[in-house]
């Protein structure tokens, strides 16, 4: 984990090198054929497997911190809620989180498991805007404020938001091999934010 820290601090660094790797690969040929789907496939449930579980969410007093909350609450709005994000699970969420359950089939329960957990994520990558870039953009603060570095949560997924992204994606590809370093926040990132990866 102390690798991993270090890594997500010298985030503009990390973003540089990346910057330059990817400038410098744009204009060489390939040299091997992809991975087959099902290699590729294979290897992203190894990598899922390697992550902390989705964590579970209901009304009232919660154990995760207040921004797993605010990021389900920005997540819901992505989906067409009108959500204060306040990062209190109160009876509006969980009116929210019910009215999405029904209309994408799953267990109208009011709490949040995994198969609502990846119902609601919301792919993004530079150019998203919305309020599932916010959630993301929380989470990143919620891991630097100690250190200063920080972003507006503007909702605009930028360069300065794909740097941040690939600095916590590389870090956390120090902790699992095989974790997808591409600036885009996907299933395997959005799990690894909501868990609260790299943020003790």
């Amino acid at each position: 984990m102390k690798n991993a820290m270090r890594a997500l601090a010298g985030a503009s660094a990390v973003c540089a090198a990346l910057t330059v790797g990817m400038t410098a690969g744009a204009t060489a040929p390939a040299v091997s054929a992809a991975p087959s789907v099902s290699a590729a496939l294979v290897s992203n449930v190894a990598t899922a497997q390697a992550l902390q579980p989705w964590p579970v969410l209901s009304e009232g007093r919660n154990t995760t911190p207040p921004v797993t909350v605010r990021s389900l609450q920005y997540l819901l709005n992505a989906r067409g809620a009108k959500l204060t994000v306040d990062g209190l699970f109160g009876p509006k969420t969980k009116a929210a989180v019910i009215a999405f359950q029904r209309s994408h089939g799953l267990v109208a329960s009011g709490v949040v498991r995994a198969g609502t957990w990846r119902a609601l994520i919301v792919t993004v990558r530079l150019g998203s805007v919305g309020p599932a870039v916010r959630a993301v953009q929380d989470q990143i603060n919620f891991r630097n404020l100690k250190n200063g570095r920080t972003l507006v949560v503007d909702g605009i997924f930028g360069p300065k938001t794909a740097a941040a992204v690939r600095a916590f994606q590389h870090a956390m590809s120090l902790e699992i091999p095989g974790f997808a370093v591409d600036g885009i926040v996907g299933p395997q990132t959005w799990q690894a934010l909501v868990t609260e990866a790299l943020s003790g």
